[in-house]
């Protein structure tokens, strides 16, 4: 099978419209249904739904509604975000309703995974507060029949993917693994070698696919500057093509995210946006499947 035989996933950015992560709000510019039209329209096997698009299905259409709309479509992957704060103490912290809001939507979309964040600052230097509660996570992810996946960040907690790696080695556990975003891989500074060499494809549990410019934006922060200035694979100095390679060569055989934030991308009409992301990422797809 090809790489672009794969599948792609329109992560859940990359069909949010206008909608900004870390705003007041999340909520999708766009109804959920036209979103999903608009992805199985593109030619998208799969696409991402954060919280805020989620807390607006169960109240409006349900969870259930939502998944046979997409199954209708041929959207089967269906990618759910974002559990926060779970290393906390819950009775200072209330995190768990959203927690069990994101077990609820995963169970009934047959999600893959549940995608896991931490906050923004520095990279700790001690892993052992996270070891047991992502571990907790994991146990309850796989009772309802999915994992959790975290995403880690150059500017947040969890800073780099090989000390995510470490992590996921730590708590070991089958349903607790990585998604890896090539955007924040390059902008931690972590070559290609250093992360074939960190990562176990058993605990890869989802891609994702951007580009960059060579350098990020000296007027910003790096929240800002991946939050605005991600480019289309292809279309930046991203070594994207190699990327992809070096994840096939680890055993990589999923559907391949698209994780599309800038100005540019949410200036675009959804649908031309999401052709666009897919085209792209398809053609890097296309080049990595080339003889080097």
């Amino acid at each position: 099978m090809s790489l672009a035989g794969q599948g792609v996933v329109a992560t859940c950015w990359t069909s949010a419209g206008t909608a900004l992560p870390a705003a007041p709000s999340e909520l999708s510019s766009a109804p959920i249904l036209e979103r999903i039209d608009a992805i199985a329209d593109a030619g998208y096997v799969g696409m991402g739904v954060v919280y805020d698009d989620l807390v607006a299905i169960q109240a409006d259409l349900g969870f259930a509604a939502v998944r046979d709309h997409a199954h209708a479509r041929g959207i089967h992957h269906l990618e759910v975000e974002l559990a926060t704060d779970w290393w906390l103490d819950p009775e200072t912290v209330p995190w768990r309703p959203r927690w069990e809001l994101l077990l609820d939507a995963a169970q009934v979309f047959q999600s893959p995974f549940i995608k896991a964040g931490t906050s923004f600052g520095d990279a700790v230097t001690d892993l052992d507060p996270f070891i047991a509660p992502l571990r907790r996570l994991a146990e309850e992810a796989a009772a309802v029949g999915t994992r959790v996946g975290i995403e880690p960040l150059p500017f947040a907690l969890i800073g780099s993917m090989p000390q995510g790696a470490e992590l996921v080695r730590a708590v070991d556990h089958e349903a607790a693994g990585l998604v890896v975003d090539y955007w924040h891989v390059h902008r931690a500074g972590t070559t290609l070698d250093e992360l074939a060499a960190a990562l176990d494809p058993a605990t890869v549990f989802g891609i994702e696919l951007s580009d960059a410019a060579a350098q990020p934006d000296p007027h910003g922060t790096l929240f800002e500057d991946t939050r605005d200035n991600r480019r289309y694979p292809g279309r930046g100095d991203q070594d994207v093509v190699g990327f992809i390679r070096t994840m096939a060569a680890l055993g990589w055989r999923g559907p391949w995210g698209v994780e599309i934030l800038s100005r540019e991308h949410r200036a675009k009409e959804l649908a031309d946006g999401l052709r666009t992301a897919f085209e792209t990422t398809v053609a890097c797809l296309d080049a990595a499947d080339q003889t080097p």
